[in-house]
């Protein structure tokens, strides 16, 4: 049959971590789900705030049908992207109005937008490793080169000079994601600073506009006090893709946004291309009934304080274990050097004892996995015992 080939391949294969999501799903039907210590997938444990739910009762109980689940305008409600708007600007002082806001669903819905608004032909999209897997996927569809940059050993910060030595004129966009998935660490200041210097001059060199997509589903999920610099403050040509599935929460509701800084060169054009990338890819509006939920609930979070507490949990035990581990500042993942030269090989040998996470080779970092601490706090202490016997296998030889 003659159908798209690398859809087809899309299709039937499945990235590694729902490979390994899916996986234990069977087994959870198998042997039961309390006995699948299940680190896989980003989904979050901890309950929206009240105020969600709450909020969700008052809508249904006040408004009309159609006002809740009719189509609103392409590119959101109008109160919903004036809410956002309003929102970032208390919080980071920038000066973004409603039409800056385009809601979206979910941050990959705004990724795959943002890369069809502004990549042409023979346009190259730099990532920093380790990097979402999914990111491959969103820049080659878009019709750009995917080019890794390496990070820092064991701080896992941005290599500034392999980065300076990856741009030419062909780079269009880099996409910055901090806290980062899968490592957890949250880019400094200092490096963030030095990542726009050196943007901002090559895009002087090659008289072309480089563009920095923020990636910032996990801004929230931050511990001790970190701070994560807001993009759009220390770079003019900066399009930050949000989503409330961590902060909130709502990972099945797909709704977010792209703020568009208005300090962008052609802001104003920049934004209609992104109206244009979301119609073509035929995204007619986000959810309705979330993106008035999301309107009356901006200044929200769920409590983040659980994840702090596992990242802590876990951290301590495989530490005292003999696992090395990246000290993650934000997100709610562990990055675990494995001690198997081969981590799928790793991977699989802890499946003995019913346990799950990802490796991270996909990820453009060979030799890691990540375990997704976003379970409750009693899976973490009762998966221990098996990671320490999984441990005993490897170090135990030494």
């Amino acid at each position: 049959m003659d159908i798209n080939e690398k859809m087809y391949s899309l299709g039937s294969k499945r990235s590694v971590i729902r490979e390994i999501f899916e996986y234990g799903r069977s087994r959870a039907r198998e042997i039961g789900a309390d006995n699948v210590f299940d680190f896989s997938l980003g989904n979050p444990s901890v309950e929206p705030p009240a105020k969600i739910k709450d909020t969700i009762k008052k809508l249904l109980d006040t408004e009309s049908g159609i006002a809740l689940h009719g189509y609103t305008s392409a590119q959101g409600d109008y109160f919903a992207r004036k809410a956002v708007a309003e929102s970032i600007n208390k919080r980071f002082d920038t000066s973004l109005d409603e039409n800056n806001i385009y809601m979206t669903c979910g941050a990959a819905a705004s990724l795959s937008i943002c890369l069809k608004a502004i990549i042409n032909n023979k346009d190259e999209c730099i990532v920093f490793a380790p990097f979402f897997t999914e990111y491959r996927v969103f820049i080659e569809n878009a019709g750009a080169k995917v080019v890794v940059s390496v990070p820092e050993e064991k701080t896992f910060q941005i290599n500034i000079s392999d980065f300076e030595s990856k741009i030419n004129k062909n780079t269009k966009a880099v996409i910055i994601n901090s806290p980062n998935n899968p490592s957890g660490v949250v880019y400094s200041e200092e490096t963030v600073k030095k990542v726009c210097e050196i943007l901002k001059r090559k895009s002087e060199e090659y008289g072309r506009e480089i563009f920095v997509i923020a990636d910032e589903p996990y801004r929230e999920l931050v511990y001790g006090g970190i701070k994560v610099p807001y993009l759009m403050n220390y770079y003019d040509n900066t399009l930050v893709c949000y989503s409330y599935s961590k902060s909130l929460s709502l990972p099945g509701e797909r709704i977010g946004y792209i703020a568009v800084n208005p300090k962008m060169k052609e802001s104003g054009k920049v934004y209609l291309a992104v109206c244009g990338a979301g119609r073509s890819l035929g995204y007619v509006c986000a959810p309705s009934l979330f993106q008035a939920v999301i309107a009356r609930c901006t200044e929200l979070k769920s409590d983040i304080s659980v994840y702090e507490k596992n990242r802590d949990l876990l951290l301590e035990g495989l530490t005292d274990i003999g696992f090395d581990c990246v000290r993650p500042d934000g997100a709610f993942y562990l990055f675990v050097k494995s001690p198997d030269t081969d981590a799928a090989s790793f991977c699989e040998r802890a499946k003995k004892y019913e346990i799950l996470f990802v490796p991270c080779d996909d990820f453009g970092v060979e030799g890691y996995v990540r375990i997704a601490y976003c379970v409750s706090r009693d899976k973490i202490i009762k998966a221990l015992p098996g990671f320490r016997k999984l441990g005993e296998e490897y170090f135990s030889k030494k």
